[in-house]
């Protein structure tokens, strides 16, 4: 294996993961004790806990809170080695990773870059919304937000008053619904108090949904329940509608409705973010890696795809499995045992995913819950189903720092109601 940067040749194989999302992360940790050089690259230097992203966005917690630095996470893994660097092409004939430092040189790859907002093809779209998939999104979200009320305070008339206090959601998945939800708790006890100039019940929250129910994936009682509540509290549901376009102003919905807003989250769906080289074959629709039931790409015997990114079909999953933490947790760990069973001689086992469920968070004592446990299936909506939402999101944290912050902020924000960290802090979105 030839010493390229930096990274030293230990003699054992070298398996590259390309990305640290739930997938990379889990792959690379499992392998912390076989004889194997494990080398992870990533673009950003920590992993990142999407699931909490909008209660960054509105003000609930702070970035750092759910974010953890990949070389503390393995700091007594000796056989793993880090870079920061982006994949620029695969050279899978020379086993090679063309990156912004350099080649990397593989054994094995197992690509883990997980999905990126889908804007279908509406650059418009793309141009003037916020979407939400890192903290830097989330961020600028939270700026816009409380810079619109900012400004709102010296708007020079209706129009433009209800241009910067009425905001658009699209997508009616789990983002899109928690992020709903948090905005209307915002609006209810936070904002009344620090624009008292204002009033606040001018802010109207709309929800558009291009299916007739939300939460689509999910259970129907889960679905009526959601939007039940999310009506109680005086958010603005549409459904069996689609954006047409987006000016920064205007939303043209295909029914011909409009609606005005300077801020328009996308939230309505996601495709894969593969690396460039990979031959044309190995690229099913959405974006996404076509791999077999060991996760090995198609066309290639040495080159992996796990999580978001890829795409194994069978008769359960006609599409692949569902693009969230459970699947690529999976996925991750699965692929730790079968390398060090291929490095064996062994055969690999086949994977098979273990459903346990969705949830959903719709504001203050309200979520619903479809679990599968004990082969059986668990439904519930409301205070329980909010409760057992906290537990879950909280033991699924990196680091017990990270989780006694978390929920001392929610603590706080229960009995307090409110939203501590309203900072503006860096750029919005124009």
């Amino acid at each position: 294996m030839v010493k390229l940067t930096g990274i030293p040749d230990t003699g054992n194989p070298r398996i590259v993961i390309v990305g640290g999302g739930f997938a990379g992360l889990k792959l690379a940790k499992s392998l912390s004790k076989a004889a194997v050089q494990v080398v992870l690259i990533d673009k950003n230097n920590y992993h990142t806990f999407q699931p909490l992203l909008y209660q960054v966005a509105t003000s609930g917690l702070n970035g750092a809170s759910i974010a953890y630095p990949f070389r503390k996470f393995f700091e007594g893994q000796q056989n793993f080695f880090f870079r920061l660097t982006e994949v620029i092409s695969l050279d899978a004939g020379r086993q090679l990773l063309n990156t912004t430092i350099g080649e990397i040189a593989y054994h094995y790859l197992v690509i883990a870059t997980g999905a990126e907002t889908n804007f279908f093809g509406n650059a418009l779209m793309q141009k003037n919304a916020i979407a939400l998939k890192s903290i830097n999104d989330a961020v600028m979200l939270r700026n816009t937000i409380l810079c619109n009320l900012e400004n709102a305070l010296q708007a020079r008339d209706e129009a433009q008053l209800n241009l910067l206090m009425d905001f658009v959601i699209v997508g009616g998945g789990p983002t899109g619904v928690e992020l709903a939800g948090a905005l209307s708790e915002l609006r209810k006890h936070v904002f009344p108090k620090d624009y008292k100039e204002l009033n606040i019940k001018q802010m109207d929250i709309n929800l558009i949904q291009s299916g007739d129910q939300l939460l689509k994936g999910m259970s129907a009682e889960a679905s009526e329940k959601s939007l039940e509540f999310l009506k109680n509290y005086g958010v603005k549901v549409w459904l069996n509608r689609r954006v047409k376009s987006y000016d920064g102003e205007t939303v043209l919905l295909d029914s011909g409705e409009e609606l005005k807003a300077h801020t328009l989250i996308w939230t309505a769906g996601v495709v894969g973010a593969p690396i460039k080289g990979l031959k044309e074959e190995s690229i099913f629709k959405g974006n996404r890696i076509r791999v077999n039931e060991y996760n090995l790409v198609e066309a290639y015997d040495n080159v992996f795809a796990i999580g978001d990114v890829a795409c194994m079909i069978s008769p359960e999953y006609p599409e692949g499995h569902p693009m969230v933490a459970q699947p690529a947790i999976q996925q991750g760990k699965l692929l730790s045992k079968n390398l060090t069973r291929l490095l064996n001689g062994e055969k690999p086992e086949a994977f098979k995913y273990h459903d346990q469920g969705s949830m959903a968070t719709i504001g203050r004592n309200h979520a619903v819950a479809d679990l599968k446990m004990f082969n059986r299936e668990f439904k519930t909506q409301g205070f329980l189903a909010w409760l057992i939402w906290m537990f879950i999101h909280l033991i699924s944290i990196i680091s017990f720092k990270n989780r006694l912050i978390v929920l001392l902020n929610w603590i706080s924000g229960y009995f307090s109601y409110d939203k501590g960290i309203r900072l503006i802090l860096g750029r919005k979105k124009e």
